[in-house]
Order: C-alpha cells, then structure tokens, then sequence
C-alpha cells in the first residue's frame, strides 16, 4: 500500500505523479496519524491532507516521479481539505440499529426509495444534500455510528449516471445514518477498463484518510430501492445487488457476485482483494466469490430478494467496455490467488480532490498482454 506522507500529498498538489507498487507483509492494517486543525463546527474537525502513516507491516517501492497537468473533472466545488468527527461525536449514543432485514415485511411507504432520475447540476446536489459536512464525507450529528464506510465507484467518462447517482446516494445514506465517504476512482487513459483494480485502488486510498471498517463497491449505475436494504457490513462479504429490475429482479445465478457487494475490512483481506488481471468486461465479480469461498473460507450472504432491490440506470449513452477474451482461461485456471490482488496493485496515482460530494482518485493502470498475465499467474498453456 503507498503511503501518503507530506512529500507525497505536496506532489500531489503539484501536479505530478508517483508512481508506485504495493507489497503487504501482513492483514493488519497501518495506524495513521493525522495533522487536525481547529474545531471548525460541534462535531468536526478539519484535517489538513498531509498525513503520516506508519508502515511497519508494508513494504513500499516508490519508482519515477514525471510532470503530468490533470484536466478538470467535473464543475463542481471542492476543498483542500478532508473533513472527520472530532472527539465530541464520539461521545453521543450510537445511531439505532434495529432495523431488522431478515424477515421483511411487505414495503410500505417509509421503506420505498422514490428513485430520483433527474439530471442535476453538482451545485444542485450539494444544496439539497450536503450542507453539513464537506469532501465527500458525511456523519449524522445526533449520533455515532458503530461502522465507518467506504463507499467505492469505479468510474470512465459516466458523468449523468454520476449525477444520478449521487443525488439518490447522499439521501439514501443520510437516511440510514451512517458515518460514509464516496470515492470516486476514474481510469484516466485509453487502456482496457479494468473494475476490479480501481476498486483496489480505492481501498488503498481510502485507508490514508480515515480508519474504515467496511467498504462497499459499488457500479454508478446501480440504485437500492428499499431503505431496509442497509449499507452495513457484516461477519460475512454481502452481495448487495440481488435484485435488479433489468433482469426482473430476479438473481440470475447463485453465485453471482456484482454490481454491489459489502467487506468488513478484515475480509476483504483475507480475499486479497480483488484480481487485478481482468482487463474489460466480465469475469472479476466470479473470481471475487471465488476468493470468498476458496481463499477466506466464508459463504457469501444476501439480503432476501424483497429488499435488496435495485435499479439499473440505463441513459447517459455509456459504451460498455468490450469483453475480456480471457476471463474463462484466467477464472477457470485455478491460479493461486496470492499471486494477484490487493498487495501488488500497480497504479499511478495523478490527482486526488476532495469534491464537496464525493473524493475523486484519478489514476492510470497498466494493460497487461496475455504472455504477461500467464507469467504473473502462473498459468501454463
């Protein structure tokens, strides 16, 4: 994992990029102190981006640093800084957690998410639902949470199912109140879009900012329809998105593993992480079930299909990226999943932007020839 000392954010700021590989020695996560500043409002704090995180249990290769001018993402407001409860919030009573999802109700009014498909400006979206807290990151004020989330997109060039997204995403989890950050991870580049190694990338980044407990990947054009449908980890990796409506909610098959699936952090782990090998689309959700079962040991668990319902946003003229020709060879290959995932993503990091909705990590992967994901897996033939 790279860590983000001073030097590295000043880069950052700078405009430029490192370059970096990532080796983890252990499970355990790396304590992280953070410079704060003054209290800035009852329950927050203001802490500055320059970080020092121990790595006592990592091994970090920085390589070249290059020149590298971002262009503007999107026109929408950001900070400087990453915003977090101070020691006040952690003094109020835990938010009410007892919701009970496993044997549902028929819905009614108050679990029915009235799913918003208009299209809005950024500016919008913060006035209607994020004026308390800022950069992306959000926590109710009358409680504390006994989770802190990590919400994490991979994103390309998707900008009006981004906006629909975030304008049903913010409520939906204020309502739940939860302690939550949505990062936005954006493949920058032309090279085959690769889900599973920018959801990687976002847990990476994640952890330099906030001690998460449970991490949520999500597909921007995935939206729940049933408040019941919690966005909490539990004792087991969940598969979130069961049923969706362009496929008559209905699960299309029992291993199924994608669109929306929750870690706690010590699971996701003890997965490795996701594969950072299928390049395009298909074939990484398979290979993360497979991880689940073979490599943690654990079953996967689902809401029933009653509440973990979603709608699938279908506008905004998304071109999918082609299908991974090697997905079957790879998935079917039985490698050893220690070979790949978490602890040899390799990316470079351009930008990061602390968005008034949502962090943006804006990051270039490398695009691996077949010859060269045999070498790396071991595959023979």
């Amino acid at each position: 994992m790279p860590i983000a000392t001073s030097s590295d954010i000043s880069t950052i700021q700078n405009k430029s990029i490192n370059t970096t590989t990532m080796s983890i020695t252990s499970t355990t996560m790396p304590t992280t102190s953070t410079t704060m500043s003054s209290i800035t409002s009852e329950n927050m704090t203001t802490v500055n981006i320059k970080t020092a995180t121990s790595s006592n249990n990592l091994t970090l290769n920085a390589t070249t640093t290059v020149v590298y001018d971002p262009p503007p993402f999107v026109n929408a407001s950001y900070l400087s800084t990453f915003t977090q409860p101070n020691d006040t919030y952690y003094q109020l009573p835990f938010c009410d957690a007892s919701t009970n999802v496993t044997t549902p109700k028929p819905p009614t009014s108050s679990h029915v998410v009235n799913v918003n498909y208009s299209i809005v400006e950024f500016s919008d979206i913060e006035k209607a639902h994020f004026n308390n807290h800022s950069a992306g990151h959000w926590w109710p004020s009358q409680c504390q949470t006994e989770q802190r989330l990590a919400l994490i997109i991979c994103y390309r060039q998707r900008e009006e199912h981004l906006k629909l997204f975030l304008n049903n995403i913010h409520p939906f989890l204020q309502k739940q109140q939860l302690d939550y950050t949505i990062f936005v991870v954006n493949q920058h580049g032309k090279n085959l879009f690769n889900r599973a190694a920018l959801f990687n990338v976002g847990y990476i980044e994640a952890m330099k900012l906030y001690n998460y407990t449970c991490f949520i990947f999500h597909d921007v054009d995935l939206l729940s329809e049933d408040y019941r449908n919690l966005y909490k980890c539990g004792d087991k990796p969940r598969h979130m998105s069961v049923a969706v409506d362009k496929f008559n909610y209905k699960l299309l098959y029992s291993t199924l593993f994608g669109g929306v699936t929750a870690f706690q952090q010590q699971d996701f782990l003890g997965a490795h992480g996701y594969s950072t090998v299928y390049q395009g689309w298909g074939g990484e959700d398979d290979d993360m079930y497979n991880r689940v079962v073979n490599k943690l040991k654990k079953a996967i668990s689902r809401y029933p299909i009653e509440i973990a319902r979603y709608k699938m946003i279908r506008n905004g003229g998304h071109v999918a990226s082609r299908a991974n020709p090697y997905r079957h060879k790879i998935l079917y290959s039985k490698y050893n999943f220690s070979l790949d995932g978490i602890n040899n993503t390799e990316y470079t990091l351009h930008e990061i932007k602390f968005y008034n909705l949502f962090i943006l990590v804006n990051v270039t992967l490398n695009e691996l020839t077949w010859d060269q994901i045999k070498q790396k897996l071991q595959i023979k033939g």
